[in-house]
């Protein structure tokens, strides 16, 4: 999901006692955590990269000293050719995020996210799929990202995907300023009534790390050209207090990509991809707003992706294609 881009004082045992007393890790709603060291101003000026980084990090993240978290839930399908599309699966998931500013306005970035595929019928995550066009009943990978770490200044930030030939993707190209060498971080902020409007967004072309030599099922093309573009509905009020460590949000989440590359498509349908549109949100704020099938999964699985995150620093952005190539053994050795 979205803070893959960026690259515990709850321990183990809390967490599960706390899963165990009906998910009660974090009820308090952090999107009213104060934050009294932010409120030197009153007036958010969008015009600003140090107020766009503050209402980055606030939207994101919590400036809290627990985490924040949120959840997305939708639907992907086939797109082919000039076919009507094809719904797949169920796509759902979570992040766990903190932000820091820093004394120079810059903010730090940290977290965790997951994210799953369910069956369209009952909504239960599953493990495994049976592909139409090959035949096969595949493994599904899940996405689980345990460290994304990131540092923003007043520079709109490019990110480094594929290898040394890859030109980097530069964050919200359509609408960043790209006049001067120097791209300011200014976001498309629009206030109507009482909300702010923002979109943001990637779109990666880079060299497949999944590469065919290795893995010649689960490879489809040498680039690939994975995206997702959000368009966020933010209360003016929230945003605007800046004793408030964190706003809440809903979103319109849409993801293209070529084929996942656990489905195993090979060079089957070379003119297809992958369209998604989910839902993103942060609500309450709380681990209310995980879809429940991912807080079981989490809980049984990989109950520290919940936990509140230590360190800050910087990471490689991660996607599925990385972690595909890193975690999961060679077709052909």
């Amino acid at each position: 999901m979205f803070a893959s881009v960026f690259n515990s004082l709850i321990s183990r045992r809390n967490l599960l006692t706390s899963t165990l007393l009906g998910y009660g890790l974090s009820k308090s709603s952090p999107i009213e955590g104060k934050n009294n060291s932010l409120m030197e101003n009153t007036v958010l000026d969008f015009g600003n990269p140090k107020d766009n980084l503050y209402a980055f990090g606030k939207l994101w993240g919590t400036y809290a000293n627990t985490p924040t978290y949120g959840g997305y839930q939708g639907v992907q399908f086939a797109r082919i050719g000039t076919k009507r599309l094809i719904p797949l699966f169920g796509y759902v998931g979570f992040g766990n995020m903190q932000s820091r500013q820093n004394k120079d306005g810059s903010i730090n970035i940290r977290g965790t996210e997951a994210g799953y595929f369910t069956d369209l019928k009952t909504g239960k995550i599953i493990d495994h799929w049976d592909n139409p066009w090959t035949n096969e009943t595949v493994e599904i990978f899940p996405f689980i990202n345990k460290m994304m770490r990131g540092h923003l200044t007043e520079t709109m930030p490019s990110f480094i995907m594929g290898n040394s030939t890859d030109q980097p993707t530069l964050m919200n190209e359509a609408e960043a300023n790209v006049s001067d060498k120097t791209i300011p971080f200014i976001l498309p902020w629009q206030g109507i009534g009482d909300q702010y409007l923002l979109t943001w967004e990637y779109s990666h072309e880079y060299t497949n790390p999944v590469t065919k030599e290795k893995w010649p099922k689960a490879h489809t093309t040498k680039i690939i050209n994975p995206s997702e573009h959000f368009s966020f509905y933010i209360p003016k009020t929230i945003m605007n207090d800046r004793s408030i460590a964190s706003s809440p949000f809903h979103a319109g989440f849409m993801r293209t990509s070529p084929w996942w590359p656990w489905m195993k498509m090979g060079n089957n349908i070379k003119d297809g991809c992958l369209f998604g549109r989910m839902h993103s949100y942060q609500i309450t704020g709380t681990t209310d707003d995980i879809p429940r099938v991912v807080m079981d999964r989490l809980v049984r699985d990989h109950p520290d992706l919940l936990e509140k995150q230590t360190g800050w620093g910087q990471t490689n952005p991660k996607g599925t294609w990385e972690a595909y190539s890193q975690e999961v053994q060679p077709e052909t050795l």
